[in-house]
């Protein structure tokens, strides 16, 4: 699945700037035809514009952000604020400048006689399609507060796991460019002095010292091809992991590797029935629950399986059939949402669900992080340990050449 940028006209008449995800550009052209915008331009991403025009100059917005938000959002209008004028005081306290100008945009559709839903899913670049859904169904069953207050409670969740995920990296990266820091030092600054004051005496080098002046000598004189490999690396495997095929090894890989497997499983089951607990709680038709949960999903291999289940559920295959059938997901999964549709309370079950693998993801951070720390000491230590025993043996050797002298 490629990505393509695109600029379109709205119905209001506005120009609209954005990228999507799909197959190839025809599927991108009828999909802005159905939403009602007139296409001027579709534009295929490579890697580099890809990156650099939307990666570094367009941030996503973070789920605190949208949190707040939604909260700020059930208060005002709790204390009797129409949306127009809510919608104003939230631009201006909104701290984040993409944010402020979605909901600036967004007020004037409100203004033209707009849903807020319809007036919000105009920003598909801001305003994520689950918010949108969950403002429509609040509208339809006039409990708009509530659908807030619950997006509210979502994007607080998704922030603490995105959080807990990035606490889980922190320590080995700092630790994992504190090691790489040592080894240039030690490559740059010390192995090449050792080696000069060798060949002055002429001492015959053991073989693992000449590998390592050797290394040291590529290092300081060929850094730039060390260099060139090591983008090519970045940009292949980028560009690899965008692609179907790489998005299947990986999500594989994410989900077998050691350490972190069962990290990647815990994290998309607590997502899962989050989201899906959200939007049955709304009053969201089953299928449509399981598109939007599956369009919300990182890793292809629950993406695809919630999709089957999709089909699976309307064709009349209750939800826990196909999910079993699907072979990635824990029996615990399976086992609770059987119960919730067997007892006709499917939504509270995936509730309990979701705040059993927020605590299990909990644990399995921690874990990760329990074991990541000792790995990347040890493995520190054995590279700069074979410098130093290198050095010793090279040292031993000249003291035995002036003994024999």
């Amino acid at each position: 699945m490629d990505n393509f940028a695109y600029v379109a006209i709205l119905p209001n008449g506005k120009e609209k700037k954005g990228s999507l995800q799909a197959e190839n550009e025809e599927f991108v052209r009828k999909s802005l035809k159905s939403e009602g915008m007139i296409v001027t331009r579709i534009t295929k991403q490579n890697v580099m514009t890809q990156d650099l025009s939307f990666s570094l100059f367009k941030k996503k917005i973070k789920p605190r952000d949208l949190s707040v938000f939604c909260r700020q959002f059930v208060s005002i209008i709790g204390a009797g604020v129409p949306i127009g004028q809510a919608m104003d005081m939230l631009q201006e306290q909104t701290e984040n400048k993409r944010l402020a100008t979605a909901i600036k945009n967004a007020n004037e559709g409100i203004r033209k006689g707009e849903t807020l839903s319809s007036s919000m899913a105009a920003q598909k670049d801001v305003f994520p399609t689950m918010l949108d859904n969950m403002v429509e169904a609040g509208e339809a069953s006039g409990s708009i507060d509530v659908a807030f207050d619950r997006m509210g409670t979502q994007f607080e969740k998704d922030a603490k796991l995105s959080g807990m995920m990035k606490k889980a990296m922190i320590y080995p990266c700092v630790v994992g460019v504190v090691a790489v820091a040592v080894i240039i030092v030690l490559m740059v600054v010390v192995v090449p002095t050792f080696s000069d004051m060798f060949t002055q005496i002429g001492t015959e080098l053991p073989g693992l010292m000449k590998g390592i002046i050797a290394t040291s000598d590529f290092i300081i004189n060929k850094w730039y091809i060390l260099v060139a490999v090591v983008m090519a690396l970045i940009i292949g495997i980028k560009t690899f992991a965008k692609s179907i095929k790489g998005q299947e090894v990986f999500g594989k890989l994410a989900m077998k590797v050691p350490i972190f497997g069962k990290l990647t499983i815990k994290s998309a089951c607590s997502k899962f029935a989050r989201t899906m607990s959200t939007l049955l709680a709304a009053g969201i038709p089953m299928i449509e629950a399981l598109d939007i949960t599956s369009r919300n999903m990182s890793n292809i291999h629950f993406k695809r399986s919630l999709e089957n289940a999709e089909d699976d559920v309307a064709k009349g295959i209750p939800l826990s059939v196909s999910l079993t059938s699907a072979n990635i997901f824990p029996p615990m999964v399976v086992h609770m949402i059987k119960i919730g549709e067997e007892t006709g309370n499917i939504e509270s079950m995936l509730d309990k669900l979701a705040d059993y693998y927020d605590e299990e993801v909990e644990i399995a951070t921690q874990s990760v992080m329990a074991a990541m720390e000792p790995m990347i000491i040890v493995v520190m230590a054995l590279i700069v340990g074979t410098i130093v025993i290198a050095i010793i043996q090279t040292m031993a050797a000249m003291y035995g050449g002036l003994g024999n002298a």
